[in-house]
């Protein structure tokens, strides 16, 4: 069993930055691809940036292609995301998300991912 852990969301202004974190208990994190997706009120959840298990190549939704970055570190079995640029349209509760699936490019599809975290929510003001 994984699990997930989510931290460093709440409210910035427009053109801010902030930082999340999803700390993983799981023994091989180094396997797992890393997900990061999110959800508004009223809206399905989309994928916003996915880093690869191994060397981690990382993949971004064309929406915060720029803004964002995704990252690892395998010794302290964490992702980020850095999120620069904040803009009102990126409100929504962020979720971190596992996948133990070996693929050649990491996955961005919801059901790609067996495991996720409870969710952090992030507000911009405009």
């Amino acid at each position: 069993q994984v699990r997930l852990v989510e931290s460093g969301g709440g409210s910035v202004q427009a053109g801010g930055s902030l930082r999340l974190s999803c700390a993983a208990s799981v023994l091989t994190f180094g396997r797992y691809t890393l997900g990061w997706f999110r959800q508004a009120p009223g809206v399905e959840r989309e994928f916003v940036a996915a880093i690869g298990w191994g060397a981690g190549s990382t993949f971004y939704a064309d929406s915060v292609k720029g803004r964002f970055n995704i990252s690892r570190d395998n010794a302290k079995d964490t992702a980020y995301l850095q999120m620069n640029s904040l803009a009102p349209e990126d409100t929504a509760v962020y979720y971190c998300a596992a996948d133990e699936v070996l693929r050649v490019r990491p996955g961005v599809r919801s059901s790609d991912y067996k495991y996720w975290g409870q969710g952090t929510p992030v507000t911009v003001s405009s």
